[in-house]
């Protein structure tokens, strides 16, 4: 075990990706030399050369259509978007292109090499166009996965499950725990599965479901729930789509109640498909409403960041009156 932050353990993935296979291409803007706005790829030009760790244009659009290019010609692409604020001149390549490539060709062609990786979320003064948190808008598109790690062993161990995953992946990187998510990290080659949720913490009175960095801040809530006696049951959702119904709702049958936990805005949030599902599949078990503790429905704030972020706090009132319904 080495003892790395999320970053080192993005870039270890990286590195064991491409050393494995030749096919696996690193690419994007300032990727190269400077390794990344955040230094997620120091060092991987150096060792793999520029043939296969570049710097792109600053045109996601082209970014994305220059990955899909590659991957539909069978190379391996992992094309960097700076940040997921900017992933929007790309939408088209992402969901009219790269979501469909296998459905309109009858799976002659298709681009499933392809992952994008994409830092995300709030919590570093980045004000409303570096705090976005746009997963859902990719959810709605059939023919994409979408994974967010919570620490540096989800983090290395997901990626490297993303990248050899025969399907397009959309990978969105917590930048808030960059570097403050520290852990032990195996150092040889591992992946977790997609499409898994994990159970960080057995309870029997309330589920609290979240992924990504907002894991920490639903811990936090759960341990002042612990002192009031409230027992709750902490799910790490890791993939968005597809996401892990089975566990969500066996969990959700055991306590009566459920509250989901997302930085992005309420309206149009993924933490409504949870709920609908979930109503739909345990209403006779429902204690109480399903609960969805969120960001709020403005663009993000740079003075107010505090204010729009659901904290432990909000989240605990939440537990609160979930329990007390």
């Amino acid at each position: 075990m080495a003892n790395m932050n999320l970053l080192q353990a993005i870039n270890n993935a990286l590195d064991i990706a491409m050393a494995s296979n030749d096919k696996v291409i690193c690419f994007g803007e300032d990727v190269g030399v400077f390794g990344g706005v955040f230094r997620a790829t120091s060092h991987l030009q150096e060792k793999y050369g520029r043939d296969r760790c570049f710097n792109t244009p600053l045109v996601e659009q082209g970014i994305i259509g220059f990955a899909n290019g590659l991957a539909a010609q069978g190379s391996v692409p992992v094309a960097e978007i700076q940040f997921a604020d900017y992933i929007f001149p790309a939408f088209d390549q992402i969901v009219n292109e790269a979501a469909k490539f296998r459905y309109r060709s009858g799976n002659l062609f298709n681009v499933g090499g392809l992952t994008i990786r994409t830092p995300y979320g709030g919590g570093i003064a980045g004000g409303l166009y570096h705090s976005q948190s746009p997963e859902a808008y990719f959810a709605h598109t059939p023919g994409l996965k979408i994974v967010v790690p919570r620490n540096p062993h989800q983090a290395k161990g997901l990626l490297l499950a993303s990248i050899r995953d025969p399907n397009p992946v959309l990978f969105f990187e917590p930048k808030r725990i960059y570097r403050a998510s520290v852990g032990e990290v195996p150092e040889e080659d591992y992946e977790l599965p997609l499409g898994q949720a994990e159970i960080l913490q057995e309870g029997e009175d309330i589920s609290l479901l979240a992924w990504g960095a907002q894991m920490e801040t639903v811990e936090k809530a759960a341990a002042m729930a612990q002192k009031e006696g409230i027992s709750c049951e902490v799910i790490d959702l890791r993939t968005i789509v597809p996401w892990d119904i089975e566990t969500v709702t066996r969990s959700v049958m055991k306590t009566g109640r459920l509250i989901v936990s997302h930085e992005a805005p309420l309206t149009g949030g993924f933490a409504g498909e949870i709920a609908a599902t979930i109503q739909e599949r345990c209403f006779l078990y429902l204690e109480s409403p399903i609960a969805r503790v969120t960001g709020l429905d403005t663009p993000f704030p740079l003075v107010l960041e505090k204010e729009y972020m659901p904290d432990h706090l909000k989240i605990f009132e939440a537990i609160k009156q979930s329990v007390n319904f």
